[in-house]
């Protein structure tokens, strides 16, 4: 006789209580940064990269952030730290944007409100909500 062996699946259901703004500029990070400061009146402060596991290896990118006890910013940029152009971006459903923005809790930074302010910075082309709905790579957000 053979016994069968089950094997159970741990499903995990996130809540996704955030917004991402994908932003199309020519700035680096760091002055992007700076503007978003400015305008902001916060602090993002260049961190450690943001290391994804992909089947292929890992990739990094650059990460930026500001934190209260209300709310918090994230900034990334959407292409690894290592190559200009290199595959895979941090969102691969939306590639044409530069960087995202993460926004986390109070209601005066949300993605329309940002969407304002980031269309002061000179620099910068274009800004767009990101549907999290439209989105596989939504747990790449999860840190």
């Amino acid at each position: 006789m053979s016994a069968k062996i089950r094997k159970n699946k741990l499903e995990i259901e996130y809540s996704f209580d955030f917004e991402l703004l994908g932003i199309r500029t020519s700035l680096k990070g760091y002055k992007l940064a700076w503007h978003l400061n400015k305008i902001l009146d916060t602090r993002l402060v260049k961190q450690k990269d943001l290391v994804i596991d992909l089947k292929k290896g890992s990739s990094s990118y650059d990460h930026y952030s500001f934190a209260t006890t209300m709310n918090a910013l994230h900034l990334f940029r959407n292409r690894p730290s290592d190559a200009e152009n290199a595959l895979p971006v941090l969102v691969p459903e939306f590639p044409h944007y530069d960087y995202i923005l993460m926004s986390q809790g109070e209601e005066n930074l949300t993605g329309n409100r940002l969407q304002e302010y980031l269309r002061q910075v000179p620099s910068v082309e274009w800004a767009a909500l990101i549907p999290l709905s439209a989105l596989k790579s939504k747990e790449n957000f999860i840190f």
